[in-house]
This record gives structure tokens, sequence and C-alpha cells, in this order.
């Protein structure tokens, strides 16, 4: 089983203490993706029929810098420069899940989407569009959903809103990539409580990589605990692993952030949230071996 659990250490994010613990004993490893990821990952040889897996994180979360209302137009050309270096190639193209499709070029119709202005303002339009597009319907889609699910029905959870979001960014010619974590819920949020989260970053000039949130229509900002970043969902699924047994198997996730000034109790009870898991159909026929991915993010 492999993990992508662990808040990132970087830039205004620092995490002070990380800790898990499964509910069968288990010799936990860790190494590095490409991307920066921490990836935990074990094996549990022994037969079992539950495995709980428990993260906990103590995370700093500084100030971080207001961002201007807009940037220099000519913002638009230093982007095709750092471009044509070559440096950001999969963060410009289609990925598994982040791809043109007609319903797509439709929604980018509507949206009017062309280069103007400067990137910075567009973005931030762009974002305000998508969150009245798209209605937040908690588990509308499945984990390994396409697009065009959610551009059929304009109904997703934050999962979709991503991975709109970078496709039509992407058609800017903006590196744009998948953001995996945690947020620290406002009543005004419409993303639910109790699951991970998911937004994008894009690459601006002089400004690095910004977050957007188009599920709350907001930046990503102080309250959204980065814990891996990718092409799409398919590089950063918190879990992700392989069972051998002939049983059906339901996945339940709980997810709780909170500030320090506002310790757990004694006694908490997280309420678990049942989500759609994803596997492979040839794998299941023969009763034995079995993929599965974590939950969807919400």
């Amino acid at each position: 089983m492999e993990l992508r659990m662990r808040p990132r250490n970087e830039g205004y994010q620092r995490p002070q203490t990380y800790e898990v613990i499964t509910s069968s004993r288990a010799q936990m490893m860790n190494y590095r993706d490409y991307l920066g990821n921490t990836v935990d990952h074990f094996n549990i040889p022994a037969e079992h029929a539950k495995l709980s897996v428990t993260m906990s994180a103590l995370v700093e979360m500084t100030m971080m810098p207001t961002l201007p209302d807009t940037i220099d137009p000519g913002a638009w050309q230093i982007l095709d420069r750092l471009i044509a270096q070559g440096d950001y190639w999969e963060m410009v193209h289609p990925s598994p899940f982040a791809k043109p499709t007609d319903l797509l070029v439709q929604l980018a119709n509507e949206f009017e989407l062309q280069r103007r202005d400067d990137p910075l303002t567009l973005l931030k339009e762009l974002n305000s569009q998508l969150h009245h597009a798209i209605a937040y319907v908690k588990d509308k889609t499945k984990v390994d959903s396409p697009i065009d699910d959610a551009l059929k029905t304009r109904e997703g959870v934050c999962q979709d809103y991503a991975h709109i979001m970078i496709a039509l960014v992407r058609r800017l010619g903006i590196p744009c990539r998948y953001v995996s974590g945690y947020l620290f819920h406002r009543d005004e949020d419409e993303s639910t409580e109790g699951s991970s989260h998911a937004w994008i970053e894009a690459l601006l000039p002089e400004l690095g990589w910004v977050g957007f949130d188009p599920t709350n229509n907001v930046l990503a900002r102080e309250r959204h605990i980065r814990v891996a970043i990718g092409r799409d969902y398919a590089d950063v699924p918190p879990t992700r692993g392989v069972y051998k047994g002939d049983v059906e198997t339901e996945l339940a996730v709980a997810v709780k952030v909170r500030q320090v000034d506002d310790p757990a109790p004694e006694e908490e009870l997280l309420e678990p949230v049942f989500q759609t898991m994803l596997a492979d159909p040839e794998e299941r026929e023969d009763g034995l071996d079995h993929q599965q991915q974590q939950q969807q993010q919400q």
C-alpha cells in the first residue's frame, strides 16, 4: 500500500510532526517521487479482515504575501519563453484526467476563454466562472470519472473542478498542476468537510505557482495544506495498493483539520465517509488480486 498523506515541507508550509499508525503491524518505508511528493509504503502479508490507517500531523502555516490585483500583460510573452525551454512540458500538455473534449471546448467558448488582459486577472475570472458554472454535489461522480461526467450534468466535486480548470488553463498555454491536500474549512466553503480536498496551481511570472480553488471560489492560501502535486489525480491518490482475497471491500474515510488552539477532545470520534474505490475489472474476475485506490477527493 502506498500513502500520499504527508504534508509537503516547502514555502510557507512547514510540517512539525508526522505519524502514521496501521491497525496491523507494518514496517513503514518511504521515498520521494519525481515531483517531490513523499510516498510512505508498507506491506501486510498476514491474513486480515480490516485495515485502518491513521495519519496525524502538526503543520505550521505562515502568512503568504498578498497577491497583486494584476500583473504586467507582458507576462504572456514571458510564459511562452519559459515553456519553450521545455521545463514545464508535463504541466502544459493533456494528462489522463485533464484532457480536451468536445464538452470542454463548449465550456471554453461559453466563457469566451482566450488570452487577454494579464494571466493573473484571467485566471481569477476563470476560477469564479467555473465555480458558478458547476454545482457542487457530494459524491456526484466517481474516483475515476472523466471530466465529461461533470460537464454533462454541470455537477461534481472538487476533483472535477480541478481537472476541468487544469484542462482549460493548459489550453491558454499556462503550466498548471493538480494539488491534493486538506482544507481548514469555514462555514462559507462549499466543499465537504471530512474528506481530502483538491485544487490547482498555475505558474505565473514573478509570482511562481499560484493556487486557485474553484470549488470554493477562493485563492489557495494559508487554509490549504498541500500534500502532493501532479499532472492530475492519477499521480497523487492518497492511497493506492493491491490486496489478495475473494471478498468485497468498502472504504471509509474521515479527515479533520483544526487549529492548535482548538485541541481534539480526548474521546473524539470522526464520522467516516464511505467512498468509491477504483478496481480493475480484469483483476476482479479471478477473485484474487484487486487493485484499489483512495477515495474521491471531495
